[in-house]
């Protein structure tokens, strides 16, 4: 059998990842039907193994973490990052505003010295 019909894939020899007939596709399928509930299995929840991925990025986007940390963990710039997933950021907005308002907040703390400056 030659590799090209061992992964169904193309020509140039690249494995189709998840593909239903290829044998990563038949083992994520495999992992799912372990894992997931019939009800589960089912519906579109990690379908791909991708999907985790987009899940993942989502999480962390919603979570707060800054945007250049998640582009370098998933392997995108930002422009790529914010484009791809910017949908999926939701109910942040008045994290948001509360921190703007933090930062304009005019009135310094009551006490600014540090501990080092009390033992003088």
């Amino acid at each position: 059998m030659s590799l090209a019909a061992e992964f169904d894939s193309p020509a140039d020899r690249r494995p189709r990842r998840g593909h239903p007939g290829s044998a990563y596709g038949a083992t994520w399928q495999a992992a799912r039907t372990a894992a997931f509930t019939v009800a589960q299995q089912a519906s579109p929840l990690a379908r791909r193994a991708y999907d985790l991925r987009h899940a993942a990025v989502s999480l962390w986007l919603n979570a707060g973490v800054p945007a250049t940390e998640i582009a370098r963990r998933a392997g995108h710039n930002v422009a790529v990052l914010l484009r791809v997933y910017a949908h999926c950021i939701d109910g942040q907005a008045d994290a948001a505003n509360q921190r703007i308002t933090d930062a304009l907040t005019t009135d310094p703390p009551d006490d600014q010295s540090t501990p080092d400056d009390k033992q003088s």
